[in-house]
């Protein structure tokens, strides 16, 4: 499926954790994945892992490079935060490099940032709806020049939150990537809908996400277009293993954070996650992240988002028996899903 066309069908990928293992892994692990029946690749840009258990936390912008070398699907930073670690611009020329390179491939995951990834720079870190509010302005700045860089002509900002000189990207592609937002809130959907390519979510409630999809709409109606036409897309974490003992050991070692309530925004070190990670029970996982031992289980959670609208999902198994489930869901869980 290209990446800048909205999937008629179901499109469903892999969520690469490059939280939790090395980068020459995840290329191998999304190279299998692919030969097992997933189509494309999300990828995090974390600076730290969520955990010190979890135990790595590479470069996206060198692996998604590499995955364009060793599969053929579509590739996206799901997601990126334009606006702490990173000036605008430079998200727009790492973007729209990967784009020239990979055309048709590439889809752009922008959110407003989590302190464990962007405080390293030891900045002020503002509340939540300045973090949106800068990322916004960056997707502008982004845009701009994007259609400036395409048309040969020089792009410049003065804004409330960032300034660039005149400037352009030298190297593009023929179509520039769609700009997909990341957010869980009702505010943003809608500003999302009103001025990116499509939304980016995590599983949560049906209700909930009913409810992001309508101010999505509402915000895409605003700007002159149909939500209906523009990508929505899902990254949905699971436990799968040959038993439920280990699926629960799994979560609870390496994906502890799936079972906070709470938000996780501006929490700074792995080793503060580290220490809450020890009053998640079992309990604090329901509604939040499957655990389950029995594909078919996995399948009919799976089979509600895609009933629910989603476009593409990618999947991401929290424990590290990544090859044996990919192996398991090629078979017996993506074969059965429908749209």
């Amino acid at each position: 499926m290209s990446a800048n066309t909205p999937a008629s069908g179901l499109t469903v990928g892999y969520a690469a954790a490059l939280e939790q293992f090395h980068p020459t892994d995840v290329v191998n692990y999304s190279a299998y994945a692919e030969e097992h029946g997933f189509s494309g690749t999300m990828a995090a840009d974390h600076f730290q892992p969520w955990v010190p258990a979890q135990g790595e936390s590479s470069f996206v912008w060198n692996v998604l490079t590499a995955l364009g070398e060793r599969t053929t699907g579509d590739l996206g930073p799901g997601v990126t935060a334009p606006t702490f670690r990173w000036h605008p611009a430079m998200v727009a020329q790492a973007s729209a490099t990967l784009a020239a390179m990979y055309p048709g491939r590439h889809w752009l995951g922008l959110g407003s940032g989590e302190a464990l990834n962007e405080r390293v720079m030891a900045g002020y870190w503002p509340e939540a709806p300045e973090r949106i509010n800068r990322m916004f302005e960056a997707i502008d700045i982004i845009k701009r020049l994007f259609a400036g860089s395409l048309a040969g002509k020089d792009v410049k900002h003065a804004g409330q939150f960032y300034k660039h000189e005149s400037a352009r990207l030298w190297t593009m592609p023929e179509v520039p990537p769609e700009i997909l937002v990341a957010t869980a809130g009702p505010i943003t959907a809608k500003r999302a809908g009103k001025h990116a390519d499509g939304l980016i979510t995590v599983g949560a409630p049906l209700d909930k996400i009913g409810m992001l999809f309508d101010r999505f709409a509402t915000g895409a109606k605003e700007s002159g277009r149909d939500a209906d036409e523009m990508p929505r897309v899902l990254q949905l974490h699971m436990s799968w293993a040959p038993t439920y003992e280990e699926a629960l050991a799994n979560a609870l070692d390496q994906w502890p954070n799936g079972g906070m309530k709470f938000p996780k925004g501006d929490i700074r070190s792995p080793h503060d996650l580290e220490q809450m990670a020890k009053l998640v029970r079992p309990e604090d996982f329901e509604g939040r992240l499957l655990i389950s031992e029995d594909p078919d289980a996995h399948r009919a959670y799976i089979q509600q988002y895609v009933d629910l609208g989603f476009d593409r999902i990618y999947l991401h198994n929290v424990g590290r028996n990544q090859r044996e489930w990919i192996e398991t869901f090629g078979a017996d869980v993506l074969p059965n899903l429908s749209r």
